[in-house]
């Protein structure tokens, strides 16, 4: 008798770990697991964004002694880095929030949290991993059935 054919049968302990990680996979829908990682990398970058500024959108002076002092970023002067990184961080966490253009939003902030853990707090990795892991499933999944990409480009 050839038992190559024969499909795999579970055996008495592996039926409770197939029936648990069945369950699992149904509670965890990519549509649930994209927008919790929206929301959640959304905030985040949200609450740095609004530490940045007076009322709605005013860049306060210690936003730019904070980017002359302690960021030291290359390449870029400081003031332009303090209003970039003010815009991206606002801009992209509401389009996250949205769901629109999540690739392309994911795929910025995790340039940011690059360049933060490079140059600016190296030793911080362990939440600027948890920040790359969030973004880098919305790079690679997108926005879910609950964004706006899916409505208005229907992925």
């Amino acid at each position: 008798m050839n038992t190559a054919a024969l499909p795999h049968r579970p055996t008495h302990t592996e039926r409770p770990l197939t029936r648990l990680r069945q369950l699992a996979e149904r509670a965890t829908p990519h549509t649930l697991l994209a927008l919790v990682n929206r929301l959640g990398i959304a905030s985040i970058f949200w609450m740095s964004a609004r530490t940045k500024v007076d009322g709605w959108f005013h860049i306060k002076d210690s936003t730019y002694v904070l980017f002359r002092e302690e960021y030291h970023l290359p390449v870029i002067p400081p003031e332009w880095a303090a209003q970039m990184a003010t815009a991206s961080e606002h801009l992209f966490s509401i389009l996250l929030v949205l769901g629109l253009f999540t690739r392309l939003s994911a795929l910025a902030l995790l340039g940011m949290t690059a360049v933060i853990e490079v140059f600016v707090y190296p030793d911080a990795w362990p939440t600027h991993l948890s920040w790359a892991g969030l973004l880098l499933y919305l790079v690679g999944r997108g926005g879910g059935a609950l964004s706006l990409d899916r409505v208005l480009f229907n992925r």
